[in-house]
């Protein structure tokens, strides 16, 4: 018996409003960390700027890039993405 083909992870710059997608990705709390799986609908992507390093040269320009998800509960939730994040259609 064979197994059904893996999908092709999806670019962030491909998602738009309306695609179901999976999010895989890294939650980090203290020292600890996990895999976790965050599935919903994109309402919308976005290039966020942030300050979140420290002792950066004022006029440094840092962006994540960020995907708007609404669960399949109502709720709304928001992932930040790096170079460990998944993205596939479901």
């Amino acid at each position: 018996m064979t197994e059904p083909p893996t999908p092709a992870p999806v670019r962030f710059e491909d998602l738009k409003p309306g695609d179901r997608v999976a999010i895989d990705h890294l939650v980090t709390v203290g020292q600890e960390s996990w895999t976790t799986t965050t599935a919903g609908t994109v309402v919308a992507t976005e290039r966020q700027r942030h300050g979140l390093h420290f002792r950066r040269n004022h006029d440094d320009k840092v962006f994540s890039d960020v995907v708007l998800l609404l669960l399949d509960d109502g709720e709304r939730t928001s992932v930040t993405l790096d170079e460990f994040t998944a993205i596939r259609r479901v």
